[in-house]
């Protein structure tokens, strides 16, 4: 078990680094395995049936799932149950546990009144394959929340194996799911394959986590299911107040985050939602394997390190630089290189049945999206983790202000631009969430040392001069008649400025860099 964080700087970093070491390896395995298998799908499926896939059923499932578990996930992982010695994690495990569960009734719920308002909205009778997908789905979910208060659990004794392992064979098992009956069984409508195949997701994270906590038994069955007469009431008030906050923030923030995609269901054509699935998946492929776990392990690391006196703001104030500086880094390079390569991506993983449509030019229009997601993500995550309880309800104020402007500029700009406008209305959104938590963050370190200026990578004008050339070599070069030939060139000079840019990057920020890639050296 990983011993216990403290407010000291090197105990920062090397919980900070322990904790992001094991999301990367969790994200790169459970998003890496979908990456190859979609450059399958894509080509198996009508334009139709993959906006099913991509779109639609990914709507639903991420509604139910975020507004069911997103405030738990968040107030939670602010409570340490070790806090108070080896001897008491097991009374504090329970009470953490008794508000945990409750996230579960909340989910049926919301999975109940999610599957009656799709077929209420599509005028759907329960004998339809579509109607049956939907319930199917939300069996799924359920499986999937009755897994939560363990997945909670986990997080806070910092179980980051267990969730690596449990991720990653779920992922596998819908893979396969989805692989076997799409071959085996070609009759079978697609969206009942989508739904079974959801179901063995939720089901393996039901029977992973479930597993692990009963066969070694880490704790007794009434820490587990701290249900007894009487034990009932006496659960942690204040945790339960912040699950609530967070859970009406979420109802706000998932506006913001799945915005596009409900007025893409709502206004679009499926040829065009499955145009933004495709563009998603690929685009987002950084955002989910680097960013989200950046944002989760800065997020647990900010939370655990937050304290009133003035070496502990010191050290926040570290952290957050350099969790800045290597999503700013990161975005940095997919902006230079992005869009010069976007069409040959997409040649190369779809054919150009989708990279001489609108999929390469949205793709490249995403790569610019990226670096404000990852800067919002952090700058996020370092105001729920310190903010106080008024600072909150502010910051859910501000959002139902940035989800209204957030929906009108997307009706505005679908009509207008189609899976673009979805893109620069995000990114529109996503500038004015930075804002928002930028000054938070400034007055939050005000007479402090803290600057925004040092979490800019020294040497980026490099990266960026690097983009612009690959950029003018792509229009005035690469031939799509003649693609293989100009392609091979064209990728060899952006390999060598991105090397050349790498280099320079190293020099300049030696210490940062080493630092990075010293991960391995954290153990367990």
């Amino acid at each position: 078990m990983v011993s216990e964080v403290s407010n000291a700087d090197g105990s920062a970093a090397a919980s900070f680094q322990h904790t992001f070491k094991y999301l990367l390896a969790t994200q790169f395995l459970s998003r890496g395995i979908p990456f190859i298998f979609n450059s399958w799908i894509v080509r198996h499926l009508s334009e139709e049936d993959y906006a099913i896939y991509a779109v639609q059923f990914h709507l639903f499932v991420t509604c139910v799932l975020f507004l069911s578990r997103e405030g738990f996930r968040r107030a939670c992982m602010r409570a340490d149950i070790r806090r108070d010695g080896a001897s008491a994690i097991g009374s504090n495990a329970a009470k953490l546990l008794k508000v945990a569960w409750m996230s579960f009734p909340l989910g049926v719920l919301v999975t109940f009144a999610a599957c009656l308002f799709v077929l209420w909205w599509q005028d759907l009778s329960y004998s339809s394959p579509y109607a049956q997908a939907i319930l199917i789905n939300g069996f799924a979910c359920v499986l999937e929340l009755l897994a939560e208060p363990f997945y909670i659990l986990s997080q806070n004794l910092v179980l980051l194996r267990l969730r690596l392992v449990v991720e990653t064979a779920a992922t596998f098992s819908r893979c396969i799911v989805t692989y076997i009956l799409i071959l085996k069984l070609p009759s079978l409508e697609k969206s009942i394959v989508f739904g079974l195949s959801q179901v063995a997701y939720g089901g393996s994270i039901f029977l992973g986590y479930w597993g692990y906590f009963f066969l070694f038994r880490v704790y007794k069955m009434s820490v587990l299911f701290p249900f007894r007469i009487g034990s009932i009431l006496s659960y942690d008030g204040p945790l339960a107040n912040m699950c609530m906050l967070f859970t009406l923030q979420s109802f706000r923030k998932l506006i913001l985050q799945e915005g596009e995609k409900m007025v893409l269901v709502w206004l679009d054509t499926p040829y065009n939602q499955a145009v933004y699935g495709v563009v998603d998946k690929l685009g987002s492929l950084v955002v989910r394997m680097i960013f989200l776990p950046f944002e989760e392990s800065s997020y647990s690391t900010f939370a655990r390190s937050a304290s009133g006196d003035k070496e502990g703001i010191k050290n926040l104030g570290r952290s957050l630089t350099d969790a800045l500086k290597l999503v700013l880094l990161i975005g940095l390079v997919v902006i230079a290189f992005g869009p010069s390569y976007s069409y040959s991506l997409i040649r190369l993983l779809y054919g150009s049945k989708w990279s001489d449509g609108e999929a390469s030019t949205a793709l490249r229009y995403y790569c610019l999206y990226v670096i404000v997601l990852a800067m919002n993500g952090t700058s996020e995550a370092f105001l729920h983790a310190v903010a106080t309880e008024n600072q909150l309800k502010q910051s859910n104020d501000s959002l139902l202000i940035f989800s209204v402007i957030y929906l009108v500029l997307n009706v505005l700009l679908i009509r207008s631009a189609g899976a673009v406008g979805l893109i620069l209305a995000n990114s529109l959104n996503m500038i004015f969430r930075i804002i928002y938590s930028a000054v938070f963050i400034r007055n939050f370190f005000k007479g402090s040392s803290f600057s925004f200026r040092g979490c800019m990578p020294a040497g980026y004008e490099f990266i960026l001069v690097s983009g612009v050339a690959t950029f003018i070599l792509e229009k005035i070069y690469l031939d799509r008649d003649n693609f293989w030939a100009t392609f091979l060139i064209h990728f060899s000079f952006g390999l060598c400025c991105f090397v050349a840019s790498a280099f320079v990057i190293y020099q300049k920020e030696k210490p940062f860099i080493s630092n990075i890639i010293r991960f391995r050296e954290h153990a367990d």
